[in-house]
């Protein structure tokens, strides 16, 4: 079993602490929320007043943070992790989903410094993180893969390795991207359908069969109805928030500026999240596009 030091125990990493200590690893958590600390400590982790105190003779450093300039932060400045975890040789692996840069660079220091780095962002949102059945893209090298496959394996059912450092944010990317694209054309459908005086359900019975079957229309249905379990039906409580969901967009669309891809269709589906949070709905499930779209006269 592992020694493990957690910085940012929100939504995300809170829960995949917890696992880690199901699993029998020593955890160590530090967060900025007290409550966060509190949750921890409850599912048997400690804590800590620092995060380089939460790392202190840890064999596994795990970050969960909301952007790359956290990520940056936390790692790189002086007193940062990676000066603070040189010379005693832990594996770091940050869950974060960053831009593919910051990944890269932060990887890159952490080698100059002698340690091996993953970045190993995350699909399965909060239902994942919560029963342990998180994906995880994974960038680095084979070895530091193969050093940190086990600890993964508490917090997430689907380990893959996509490849190099920043791969695994590069996979996140593409993915969330795609994924922002299905769920407004599922909506759209839904929306269409009612227009057309189709029952929901027998559209979903009949499409979650047929060609237009997806994630977003089998499991995560914007539809009220449908599917029990989506957020469609708890008031689009998240799940996976709509600024969430901006963020991701964005750094794909940074992404594709920066090599020349074409995205006509990811801008397009941007400008509706950025519209849903403008309204309010930020803290919504990013589902939630489908009550704007309809709303929205025609």
């Amino acid at each position: 079993m592992a020694t493990i030091g957690f910085i940012g125990l929100g939504n995300m990493g809170g829960p995949m602490a917890a696992n880690l200590v199901k699993a029998g690893h020593t955890v160590t958590g530090f967060d900025l929320s007290a409550a966060a600390l509190d949750a921890l400590s409850k599912a048997g982790g400690h804590v800590a007043k620092s995060a380089s105190e939460a790392v202190a003779g840890a064999s596994v450093i795990i970050t969960m943070l909301p952007a790359g300039q956290h990520v940056r932060d936390v790692y790189l400045n002086q007193g940062g992790l990676i000066d603070v975890a040189k010379g005693s040789g832990p594996l770091l692996i940050d869950c974060s989903t960053i831009d593919v840069d910051s990944a890269r660079t932060v990887t890159a220091t952490a080698e100059t410094a002698g340690l091996a780095m993953l970045d190993a962002p995350v699909s399965g949102g909060t239902a994942g993180a919560q029963n342990g059945t998180l994906t995880f893209m994974v960038g680095g090298t084979g070895e530091a893969f193969a050093r940190g496959k086990a600890v993964l394996e508490a917090m997430g059912k689907n380990i893959f390795h996509a490849g190099g450092p920043g791969a695994g944010q590069a996979v996140k990317i593409c993915n969330n991207m795609m994924l922002a694209i299905n769920m407004v054309g599922v909506a759209e459908g839904f929306l269409l359908a009612q227009k057309l005086d189709l029952d929901w359900g027998k559209l979903h019975e009949i499409c979650s069969t047929a060609t237009a079957n997806s994630w977003a229309l089998s499991n995560y249905c914007p539809a009220p109805g449908p599917v029990p379990a989506a957020p469609s039906n708890r008031d689009y409580a998240p799940g996976f928030a709509a600024a969430l969901m901006v963020k991701d967009v964005k750094l794909s669309q940074a992404a594709a500026d920066a090599v020349g891809s074409p995205t006509p269709l990811a801008a397009q589906a941007l400008t509706f999240y950025q519209q849903v949070v403008d309204a309010g709905d930020g803290g919504k499930d990013f589902s939630v596009v489908f009550r704007w779209l309809s709303q929205q006269a025609r």
